[in-house]
């Protein structure tokens, strides 16, 4: 398989076009019927995708005009009166946020100073998080190569349960994401793999407040997407979609690739999900973020 990164991804999708290819069977481009998403899911973004406008208010007032409910920040890093003045003018939410560094300043790194770095990061997003309105941190919890499986488990789990009472006591949950880190599953595995390795994960926190932002294009190189949400279950916290061709092996639009995304919708209103999904993909401006929002829309049956 020929892969592409994310980053590169991000790049090079932005220039994808409508045209394409969206969603399937009675669900496809053109169609109006609802499916049973629509009322209880709620679209968000990258704040990085969003190329309109210069200030915040402009920024958010376009992704609202685009069809988005909410926007994602990238935390700590941000001024909160910044971000909270223009949440009041746009009205327009902050649902979430990434952590900052966590890919470089990981929780499962050999060195204690590293994680300890690490745990400042993951802190100052759920505190900043929180004082804009948010509610989820999407947090990438290791890399594969910082050790054995089991190392890099039992250390960014010790570590991450260092931030717990925090989370416990703002009400903002850590959302795991299931990214390319060689962690959780068998990077050149086949595609029928399951969830059970995140399940165990993040069942030992035992706290209500750590649960998935489960990537539907992520991996779909390993699973079913469907499948992996019935497994997750009400451990999945929030969403993240991209997609993803299995043939060509690499990132797609939304919609594009052969991504289940009836299944995937099956699977939600079987789990009887309620809530975000975060937009990662190349953004643009204000009719970039149109169709991109035009094309959640449609594979979601909204």
């Amino acid at each position: 398989m020929r892969m592409i990164s994310r980053r590169g991804f991000l790049t090079t999708s932005a220039g994808v076009s409508l045209g394409a290819t969206v969603g399937v069977g009675p669900f496809a481009m053109g169609s109006d019927k609802k499916g049973p998403l629509s009322g209880r899911f709620f679209k968000t973004l990258k704040i990085g995708m969003i190329k309109e406008g210069t200030t915040l208010t402009e920024k958010f007032s376009a992704a609202k005009n685009a069809g988005f409910d909410g926007v994602e920040l990238n935390a700590p890093g941000f001024d909160i009166d910044e971000v909270n003045q223009a949440i009041e003018a746009a009205d327009f939410p902050v649902d979430g946020s990434v952590c900052a560094g966590h890919w470089g300043v990981r929780h499962s790194d050999p060195d204690e100073s590293v994680r300890a770095k690490a745990l400042e990061a993951l802190l100052g997003a759920l505190q900043t998080t929180h004082d804009v309105g948010g509610h989820t941190v999407l947090l990438v919890v290791g890399h594969g190569k910082d050790g054995t499986e089991e190392e890099v488990w039992s250390r960014s789990v010790a570590n991450i349960r260092k931030a717990l009472p925090l989370a416990s006591r703002l009400g903002v949950s850590i959302a795991i994401e299931n990214v390319w880190n060689h962690f959780g599953y068998d990077h050149g595995g086949s595609a029928d793999q399951t969830a059970e390795k995140f399940v165990r994960y993040v069942d030992e926190f035992e706290s209500p407040f750590v649960g998935m932002q489960f990537d539907i294009g992520n991996h779909w190189k390993y699973g079913s997407a469907g499948d992996w949400i019935r497994e997750l279950g009400t451990r999945i916290h929030k969403l993240d979609v991209k997609g993803f061709s299995r043939e060509e092996g690499k990132f797609k639009g939304i919609g594009e690739g052969d991504i289940d995304f009836p299944d995937v919708v099956a699977a939600l209103d079987e789990i009887n999900f309620h809530g975000w999904c975060a937009a990662e993909v190349g953004g643009g401006n204000l009719d970039r973020l149109k169709e991109i929002s035009e094309r959640m829309d449609r594979v979601f049956q909204l």
